[in-house]
Order: C-alpha cells, then structure tokens, then sequence
C-alpha cells in the first residue's frame, strides 16, 4: 500500500515555531470508496494563519487539536479516482487539508483546475489562489480604491501585499509598499510597478510617509501591525478605509501585544477599519478569479514563488514568513508537476 506522510501537531508553540512541535508520521493509505479522488500533493501552502491555527485561542477557526495533523491548503495531482467527473492527471487544489503527500477528497467538491497557456502551475497558489483572493476582494470591496488615491501596504513584498499594490495601481491610484529589505523595495518598484517604497529596517518609516505620501493616506492595507501600523495610521486622511488583513508582527509574541497608540486618529479621520478573512469571499472567488486571471493573461500581474523544497522542510521553513525571508508566496515543493 501506498505511504503518507503527514505532520502531527504534538505542542502548542510558545514564541517561535520549533520543529519538536510537530512530528512527522507515516501511515498507510485506505483504498478509495465510490466517488473518492487521491491527490498527490505538488505544492503545500505555508501562510502566516499557520501560526494561528497552532495556538489555542479563540479565532475564525478552532485550533488545530493537539495530537491532530497540521491544517493548510495544497495543489495536487489525482492519481487516483473513483469519480467520472474528475481524471487521473487532474490538478486541482484541496482547499483546507492537511500537511501531507497524498490527500483523499469527495470529487464532488473538486474543481479542476483549468490549464493557462504561458501561466506557471504556482499561480493557482499567488495570484489566483487564497493569497490573491485575499488581495482582491480586501482592497476592492473594503478598501474601495478611487482614481488619484494613495495606498500603503504592509508586508508589500510578501504573496498578498505585492497582488494589492498591483491592483491599486490597475485602479489609478498612487501605490507606496513597505518592506524589510533593498532587493524587495527595489523589486516592488522595478517589477510590481509600486511608485515607491520604505524600507522599515533602514528607514524612519513616519518620516517617509511624510516624504511619500504628502497628502496623507487613503487606504491603509493592513498585514503587520505593530509600531509600522501607528506610524500609518497617524497620517491617516478623513473618511480612509483600513481592510485589517493580518497582524503578522504579533503571532510569535509571548507577551501581550499593546494596541494603536494612534487609535484616537481612526476616530478623529473617520475611518473604515474592517477585519477580514478570505473565506468571508468563497462564494465569489470565480468573480475574482476571473478578473485576476484576465490581469495575469494580459501581463499585468507580476508575481514571485519562494519555493522550500521537500514536505520534512514545512515546519523549519515557516520562520520565513515571520522573518522577513520570502519574496512572494512561500510554498512547499513535495513533488514533481508531472
């Protein structure tokens, strides 16, 4: 019988994630009933809600059980089936599964994923996958971007904040991302299209939106919090949105974390702030699919692909998401495409 690999959560991580929290464990897989499809996973997603889902506190979902294989989305191939609507050699994502190497899924629930002449298989993890549905519909439906606008974003280089820039700039609007190193500001300039950027481990960040972003800031896209968020939210202008998308700065904390000190602005500016999660928008992700696609095809989206190679580097590889690290979306290679 075929063996699966698959990660057990074993403790609650205090501070950073250690790879003693997790243990690899190897089991047989049970032959497929009527209507079941077997994936092989090519790509497993590592997101910053990872982290969240590892801690034992009250969020959007319950956390992962000690003793339970850890959650996560992936990219797979069927290479086995026993439902005539989905065919060996399919790809197709798994929606929320597992860290694992094969997943058994009802093919009822299994779209196809369509090929996209010219388009790597790594899209269907960035710009149309949860990442770039998390970019589109916070910015378009929370953040309502208007011709002549500034955005800020932060964690700009990373796999949502480079899809958000780029689509405000699609919008007409003035785009300044915020980033932790050279190579990813200039990046975001040179490729994505940003018209400008800080680097926060260089920079006076307060005293670059002063120098960037003169008329103030009309939407605020949130990924980091922390001392970045007051700095943005103090040149907040009247009526500016803030889609509150993550708060990546505070995930490893052992301590609590203080609020805004600028909280008072939200009022005094009147602004939007709405908290979101991605799943809010499934019932519409082939709206934004759709749209993205449409961008991709035309050569107006630019994305990067960090990829970590083998299932037994998730955990260890996760750190770089919380460190600054990645370029892009960070995934897990597990196997080949073919």
């Amino acid at each position: 019988m075929t063996q699966n690999r698959t990660w057990i959560l074993r403790s609650r991580p205090v501070g950073d994630v250690k790879e003693s929290d997790l243990e690899l464990v190897t089991s047989e897989l049970e032959p497929l009933q009527d209507g079941q499809i077997r994936l092989r996973t090519i790509y497993l997603s590592l997101d910053p809600t990872n982290r969240i889902w590892m801690s034992d506190m009250d969020a959007y979902l319950p956390p992962v059980g000690i003793g339970d294989p850890m959650r996560g989305g992936s990219l797979g191939v069927v290479v086995e089936s026993r439902c005539d609507s989905v065919p060996v050699g399919a790809k197709a994502l798994t929606g929320l599964a597992t860290w694992s190497d094969y997943h058994t899924l009802d093919g009822k629930t299994v779209n196809v994923l369509p090929e996209l002449p010219g388009a790597p298989l790594t899209a269907w993890m960035g710009p149309l996958g949860a990442t770039g549905m998390t970019a589109y519909f916070g910015l378009m439906d929370i953040g309502k971007p208007k011709v002549g606008e500034t955005i800020v974003v932060s964690a700009a280089a990373g796999a949502v904040g480079s899809m958000v820039g780029q689509i405000g700039k699609l919008q007409g609007c003035r785009v300044v991302g915020i980033a932790g190193s050279d190579d990813k500001c200039k990046w975001l300039t040179d490729v994505a299209g940003f018209d400008a950027t800080i680097n926060y481990k260089k920079e006076d960040v307060g005293a670059a939106l002063d120098r960037l972003c003169p008329d103030g800031i009309d939407i605020n896209f949130e990924n980091v919090g922390g001392s970045i968020m007051d700095e943005v939210i103090g040149r907040l202008n009247d009526f500016s949105r803030m889609p509150l998308c993550g708060l990546i700065s505070t995930y490893n904390a052992t301590e609590p974390v203080p609020g805004p000190y600028n909280f008072a602005n939200l009022l005094m500016r009147r602004t939007l702030v709405k908290g979101f999660i991605v799943i809010d928008y499934l019932d519409r992700f082939q709206e934004g699919i759709q749209v993205m696609a449409g961008w991709l095809m035309e050569g107006k989206l630019k994305f990067e692909t960090d990829v970590v190679e083998g299932l037994e580097n998730a955990p260890t590889s996760l750190e770089r998401l919380f460190t600054g690290k990645n370029l892009g979306k960070l995934v897990v290679k597990v196997s080949d495409e073919a």
